[in-house]
């Protein structure tokens, strides 16, 4: 906590504060000034030199360059390039040097035709009380009097007349004695100047202080669009393509600049280069939703856009909006979470080799078409979650931030496995560039939450690749990177003070202990961690592991992690890397290799079916109040993804979503029905959002599970071929159960061995798993079901034992 305080102390010591520290984007990067020009700042402090080289002025790096000194590079490293508009032929210079203008209103209050002169005469009489203002109108006439009272008419005229002067304390004291105490004298008490230890006359003073500067007058002196465009050509049009150049120690360096917003990456030979966004008004995008409220529990539908189509290419923001977005609503999810957003230089790299961090991919569209797709999903209730990767950063050296202006001098080092380049977390204008990084998608884009990817390359030095066995010491030895601790602490208080309905949910394979911890506490302050186990459990059990050696204990374990901290788990069964990283999804694994023309096809099938159901309701009903699932695993999408590259000769067959299966009878769209009604279970049971499960039946040689949420009783029988007639399952409440999702109906491709009048089970007063009552139903094997204790029957039983007191009462 010290080093935290002393963090922060730091940070205070060049920001007004943290808001100030998380805003560098008002300021970084490409502006429009209202002084009818756009101002550039970047950070780069092993630069000698700093030019923006663009198409506008035809790629040179002496035209638009910073000026010496402060007006253009300080002693932090900061460089400031101003780009003039252009004065249109026949037009004359603005009469202010300050003339602003309102480059969204075509009309403003300037061009109302009051002059400048009324405007300051209106702000000076409405300001100043008479007589004060006089010495601004006439600058020498104190001086001048001044010097006369002093020295008479006939004063030195030289420095050599002009001898001994007594101090200005003495003269004042002389004057004063002669004409009495001045209302505007100002004496430094102190041996040394100090303008802090003055005196003045303290109603004048008071009345001063009181005063508001008369801003609205100077607002009434700005111009409209309209009148900008008249005088005025964009010194830098919206479009144009431009560079920033360095050089550096090393020699001439040009390069994206870091802030940029907007990034065409290399393609086909062509050097990357960045884009100036500034719409007319007309065209810019205006948002029309608002957030929806954070839910108690989250349903999270994460996507990857550029293989969010049917057809073989780079889907579009815009195709992701119009045919994706509607789908997910359908499908009973309440937030969608997207991967690969952020500028990145390759597409295989699914978007985790970031090269503009402030960038939205240019592949899917425009920033415009961000905006949009994140407005349809507020409109339709869907909250928006990015993943950010603030673990590692592209190597590249022409795009990314690789070596940026020729020094290392903000990196770590160098990722282990992966050749990314690694944060200096402790370096402050690398804090100011990510804690900036996560306030712009919330400003810019209205994003409600973020997943930290891959904590663990950044808490650790070794990235986070050695064995844990969970003793407390190797989350504190020489290998945890404090830094890293201390800016995800920061992050998230920063991000909760600023944003509070903001979402913060990390991916840290290690279970880093206080993930989830108020930063108060020690903890780090994460709203949500995932479960990595779970995902990787599954995947161990279908490849490797035949079905009757599955153990349920292990699933129950698994599931459940770390049992006081399972109100913070978010729960998925499989994740995008295990259809991303060459390796295959669920449904390629249990569907892939059946034979439709094998006498075991309709058993094969079955199998699949019943196991993909079953894992992903127990992954959903058993642990926190968050689940997430990847886009196309909800219908059992049946081929992995393979990004386009060498290896598959740069092929897009397998970059995409089969959507046209949702449209013809068969499992896929079964799978979906299952998956939407599940979806509903939540919704209306408010499931992940009751109190931890009470688990009363975990049996291995049965592989059966039993467990009870709030009002529900969710049984699992795992058993590949052993089906029970009547099994028996303890319960604590007495009452009639009603079936109310079974995993084996036929509308969801299973059996439908239960009949409707065996949806009905009342309790039988006989103890079972250590509850007073039990129930006794019928478990096809590999099926499962949920069922819910009837609020009427309870009231029922209420009811009953009301009467009975009343009896009894009366006995006596």
């Amino acid at each position: 906590m010290s080093a935290l305080k002393d963090l922060k102390d730091e940070i205070l010591k060049r920001h007004m504060n943290f808001k100030d520290m998380a805003s560098g984007f008002e300021l970084m990067g490409m502006h429009r000034h209202p002084e009818h020009r756009v101002d550039y700042m970047e950070w780069a402090p092993g630069a000698r030199y700093c030019a923006i080289t663009a198409d506008f002025n035809g790629w040179s790096a002496t035209e638009n360059c910073a000026r010496e000194h402060y007006f253009g590079h300080d002693d932090y490293g900061y460089w400031f390039i101003i780009l003039e508009d252009k004065l249109r032929e026949g037009e004359e210079p603005d009469e202010l040097y300050f003339q602003q203008y309102n480059y969204v209103d075509d009309y403003d209050k300037g061009d109302s035709g009051v002059t400048v002169e009324e405007l300051f005469k209106k702000a000076n009489d409405e300001y100043w009380q008479p007589g004060e203002d006089r010495y601004l109108k006439n600058h020498f006439e104190v001086p001048a009097k001044l010097y006369e009272q002093i020295f008479g008419p006939n004063g030195p005229q030289t420095m050599e007349e002009l001898g001994d002067i007594p101090d200005a304390e003495t003269r004042y004291k002389e004057w004063a004695a002669k004409n009495g105490p001045s209302p505007y004298a100002v004496i430094d008490e102190g041996n040394n100047y100090d303008i802090f230890n003055v005196k003045v006359d303290p109603e004048w003073q008071e009345r001063i202080r009181a005063l508001k500067p008369p801003i609205a007058y100077w607002l009434e002196t700005r111009k409209g669009r309209k009148a900008w465009l008249k005088k005025y050509m964009p010194g830098i049009p919206h479009g144009s393509k431009y560079r920033v150049y360095f050089n550096t120690p090393n020699g001439p360096l040009e390069r994206v600049p870091a802030w940029a917003t907007y990034v065409q990456p290399e393609l086909d030979g062509r050097q990357a280069y960045a884009i100036h966004w500034e719409p007319p008004p007309e065209d810019a995008y205006k948002w029309k939703n608002e957030s929806p409220k954070v839910p108690k529990s989250l349903r999270i539908y994460e996507a990857h856009i550029g293989i969010s189509g049917s057809e073989p290419k780079i889907s579009s923001f815009n195709d992701f909006t119009d045919k994706v977005l509607p789908y997910i609503k359908e499908a009973g999810y309440n937030a969608i979470q997207l991967i690969g957003v952020v500028e990145h230089k390759d597409y295989f790299t699914v978007g985790y080799r970031v090269t503009n961090f402030y960038a939205t991919s240019s592949r899917y569209g425009t920033p415009d078409d961000f905006k949009r797709l994140v407005d349809e999903a507020h409109g339709l209730g869907l909250l928006v979650f990015m993943e950010i990767v603030h673990s590692y950063a592209a190597a590249d050296e022409m795009v990314g931030l690789s070596l940026f202006d020729g020094s290392n001098d903000c990196k770590r080092g160098q990722h282990k496995f992966w050749g990314t380049k690694m944060f200096k977390y402790g370096d402050l204008d690398v804090l100011h560039f990510l804690l900036s990084n996560l306030s712009w998608w919330i400003e810019e884009y209205q994003i409600d939450g973020y997943q930290f990817h891959s904590l663990s390359s950044m808490i650790y030095t070794h990235n986070g690749f050695a064995s844990f066995t969970g003793d407390l010491e190797e989350y504190s030895n020489q290998y945890v990177d404090r830094a890293a601790l201390l800016y995800l602490i920061m992050a998230n208080e920063i991000l909760h003070v600023l944003y509070p309905n903001i979402v913060t949910i990390a991916e840290d394979a290690t279970y880093y202990p206080g993930l989830c911890e108020p930063t108060t506490q020690g903890g780090l302050g994460f709203d949500y961690y995932v479960n990595l186990s779970a995902p990787e459990m599954w995947s161990t059990f279908l490849e490797t592991i035949p079905d009757h050696e599955w153990s349920m204990t292990k699933i129950v374990n698994t599931l459940i992690s770390k049992k006081e901290n399972a109100g913070k788990m978010l729960l998925y069964a499989e994740n995008h890397n295990q259809s991303i990283s060459g390796r295959r999804s669920f449904a390629e694994v249990l569907f892939g290799e059946i034979d439709e023309h094998s006498e075991n096809y309709k058993e094969s099938l079955l199998r699949g079916s019943s196991l993909h159901k079953m894992i992903r309701l127990i992954t959903l009903t058993i642990g926190g109040r968050a689940y997430m699932n990847f886009m196309g695993n909800e219908f059992g999408h049946p081929k992995r993804v393979d990004f386009p590259t060498s290896s598959n000769d740069f092929s897009y067959s397998l970059a995409n979503r089969q959507w046209d299966l949702l449209e013809k009878d068969g499992i896929h769209r079964d799978l979906f029905t299952f998956d939407k009604d599940m979806m509903k279970l939540d919704e209306k049971e408010r499931v992940l959002s009751r109190a931890f499960p009470i688990f009363h039946h975990i049996n291995d040689s049965s592989m059966v599970i039993s467990y009870v949420r709030g009002p529900l009783l969710f049984i699992f029988n795992f058993h590949p071929t052993d089906s029970y007639d009547s099994y028996s399952v303890g319960v604590e409440e007495a009452g009639e159960y009603q079936l109310i999702l079974n995993t084996d109906e036929l509308k969801y491709a299973g059996q439908g061995i239960l009949k409707e009048d065996q949806y009905f089970q009342r309790t039988i007063s006989r103890r079972v798993d250590g509850h007073r009552n039990c129930i006794e139903v019928q478990l096809p094997s590999r099926t499962a079901q949920v069922d819910s204790l009837q609020v009427k029957a309870n009231i029922e039983n209420m009811k009953h034992a009301a009467a009975s007191w009343e009896y009894l009462q009366t006995r006596t």
